[in-house]
């Protein structure tokens, strides 16, 4: 059987599509499993070790349904959902299954704060795609495999003892997912850890001001200097990750570390929290407790839409270093 597992974006979710990935070859291990993706993820797919084959959308999904149809699938697994995977699986005239997106379920949550959303973490709604195949999830950490040339020696690089350090998880795609500068530091400055802040190169200048604000601690700016990968790989050597709802707090939980997560405008409830189902190490999850305008999105805004911010700006910094320094 060859099968083609479909999830365009984004980083934290294509990650969270690893645990099906896995199970489906260990459980069908005659079926050939593909995988596609967004072209900017192609570096991502190094992680699995799961898949077979990839292939990757760039502009153009008319020239990339010509290409799958020469793969004569017998199955797509569609764990996106949206109208351009529908599109994909009509013209390549495939059976497929795919998981309950429940955009109704999450619109009420967003817009009238009514929560009908079943309590499951959105691996397990994805593998509602594959029951049908007799496909369980075995309840396994998710696996994010590093290539030996994208792991970067803490110790040569940073001077840092592995696991000895706190790792900061400063971007986001949207600005009301991320702790603000003010925040950060009012956190960090409570610690005493060492301390690398991750990001991509658009979060360079914020870390660079940040550390040069507390340049009385041991604080290292690694924001843009890494691949996706190599910053995965300074995650998996720290002690405790500090993070807001983004990529990274899902690589994470890959890791036998613990994780600390600030929540802003995005909620848990949406069932994308980071994923930890051996419950290994403990993950401690931050909100500002009744705020009546969240969540006010299921994705993020580029600004908060009641100009207040109360859901990052009202966090409680002192608990917050509190749980870094007593909790792990």
């Amino acid at each position: 059987m060859k099968i083609l597992v479909v999830r365009f974006s984004s980083i934290g979710d294509i990650v969270l599509t690893f645990p099906v990935i896995r199970c489906l070859k260990e459980q069908l291990p005659q079926a050939e499993i593909h995988f596609l993706t967004k072209k900017a993820f192609e570096s991502l797919t190094i992680a699995s070790n799961f898949i077979d084959k990839k292939h990757f959308l760039e502009t153009d999904l008319n020239q990339t349904i010509a290409t799958l149809q020469n793969e004569k699938f017998d199955l797509i697994i569609d764990l996106h959902n949206n109208l351009r995977t529908r599109i994909l699986s009509f013209k390549l005239g495939v059976k497929t299954h795919r998981f309950p997106k429940l955009n109704f379920e999450k619109w009420l949550l967003t817009y009238f704060k009514m929560n009908r959303l079943p309590e499951k973490h959105v691996v397990d709604r994805y593998f509602e795609a594959v029951a049908n195949l007799g496909v369980k999830n075995d309840g396994k950490n998710n696996q994010f495999h590093i290539p030996s040339t994208e792991i970067v020696d803490c110790t040569t690089s940073y001077n840092l003892a592995p696991k000895s350090y706190l790792a900061v998880a400063i971007g986001a795609q949207f600005a009301t997912k991320r702790i603000p500068e003010s925040k950060l530091l009012e956190i960090l400055s409570q610690v005493h850890l060492p301390i690398i802040l991750l990001g991509g190169k658009e979060d360079f200048s914020q870390a660079e001001s940040i550390c040069q604000k507390l340049s009385n601690q041991s604080i290292s700016n690694a924001c843009g200097k890494h691949s996706l990968l190599a910053s995965a790989s300074l995650v998996s050597q720290s002690k405790v990750l500090l993070t807001n709802d983004t990529g990274l707090m899902h690589i994470a939980s890959c890791f036998a570390i613990p994780i600390i997560t600030v929540w802003g405008n995005t909620v848990p409830a949406l069932g994308m929290y980071a994923y930890k189902p051996e419950k290994e190490v403990k993950i401690t999850q931050f909100e500002v407790p009744n705020l009546s305008c969240r969540p006010c999105s299921k994705i993020g805004f580029h600004s908060c839409p009641k100009k207040h911010f109360d859901c990052m700006l009202k966090q409680d910094a002192s608990k917050i270093a509190g749980e870094i320094m007593n909790g792990y």
